[in-house]
C-alpha cells in the first residue's frame, strides 16, 4: 500500500452551513468520479472525491469530517490515491443529476466533460444554501436547481425534474451521470432504463484500504469493491448488486443499514 502524500490545506471555502472545500498545495492527476483517502494524523482515514486536482470537499456528517472541518488554512493531512474507475463521456448530449455533497464529484466531471459536449444538469439539495457548485454548474452548460423547502428553483426532487424534462423538452440525451443520496440515483436508473438511456453512477460504501484488499466495501451480489470495481458503475453493472442498490449499506462492522 502506497504512502500517503502529505498536503498542507493552502485555502478553506465553505460552501454551505454543512459543507467545506479544502484546497491543497499539491495536485494529483486524477480522473472525474475518482477518489482518494484522506488521513489526519491520529484520527483515521477516510475516501473523498475530487472536486479538482488539489481540491475536496466535505459534508460535516461524524466525527473524522467535524475533525476535518475543525483543521486550519496551514495544517497538513495526508492524501492517498486517486484510486477507482471514473465517468466516461459518451456522445453529445450529457445529463448530470446531482444531490447534495454528491455534487462533488459530478462537478469534476461536468467542468471536463463540458469543453466538448452539450451538458445539462438538475442539482438539488435541501435549502437554497445547500445547492452546492451552483455558480460552477451554470457556467458549464443548462441548469435546473431543486431544493427540499422550496427556497430557490424547482420545488421537489431531482429525478421528478428529470422525467419532466424527458417528457417535455424532447432532448435525446447520449448519457445520464449521477451521484447523491442512493435512493434518487436508484430512481434516476429507474427512469434512464424507461428512456432507454445509458446511465453511470457513483456509488459511496464504508471503505478501509481503497484499493480492494479488506473487501470493507464490497457489495452483495457478485461481491463487487466499490473502491477497486467503483464508485463509478455503469447501469449494466448493476444488475450484480441489485439486491443492495438502493435497498440497504453495511456499517463498519458489516451489519446491515437500510
Amino acid at each position: 500500500m502506497e504512502k500517503p502524500t502529505i498536503c498542507k490545506i493552502k485555502k478553506i471555502v465553505e460552501e454551505s452551513p454543512t459543507v467545506k472545500t479544502f484546497i491543497l498545495n499539491k495536485e494529483f492527476d486524477f480522473k472525474p468520479g475518482q477518489f482518494a483517502m484522506i488521513w489526519i494524523p491520529e484520527i483515521d482515514e477516510k475516501p473523498f472525491g475530487f472536486v479538482s486536482k488539489n481540491s475536496f470537499s466535505v459534508a460535516k456528517v461524524g466525527r473524522f469530517t467535524e475533525a476535518l472541518h475543525n483543521l486550519k488554512e496551514g495544517d497538513l493531512i495526508g492524501v492517498r490515491g486517486p484510486y477507482g474507475t471514473s465517468f466516461k463521456p459518451m456522445g453529445y448530449k450529457i445529463l448530470a443529476v446531482a444531490g447534495g455533497i454528491g455534487s462533488a464529484p459530478i462537478i469534476s466531471a461536468v467542468e471536463n466533460f463540458s469543453e466538448n459536449i452539450e451538458i445539462t444538469t438538475i442539482l438539488g439539495g435541501r435549502t437554497k444554501e445547500e445547492l452546492l457548485f451552483k455558480d460552477k454548474f451554470e457556467k458549464c452548460g443548462k441548469l435546473y436547481s431543486c431544493t427540499d423547502d422550496g427556497s430557490y428553483g424547482y420545488n421537489g426532487f431531482t429525478t421528478t425534474k428529470m422525467e419532466e424534462i424527458l417528457k417535455t423538452e424532447n432532448k435525446k440525451f447520449d448519457l445520464i451521470i449521477t451521484c447523491g443520496p442512493e435512493i434518487m440515483m436508484k430512481k434516476v436508473v429507474e427512469i434512464a432504463n424507461k428512456y432507454n438511456i445509458p446511465v453511470q453512477v457513483s456509488l459511496e460504501r464504508f471503505m478501509k484500504c481503497g484499493i480492494g484488499i479488506c473487501g470493507q466495501c464490497a457489495v452483495d451480489g457478485e461481491g463487487l469493491c466499490v473502491c477497486k470495481d467503483g464508485p463509478v458503475f455503469f447501469g449494466d453493472e448493476l444488475k450484480y448488486i441489485k439486491e443492495e442498490f438502493g435497498n440497504y449499506r453495511r456499517d463498519g462492522s458489516g451489519a446491515i443499514v437500510k
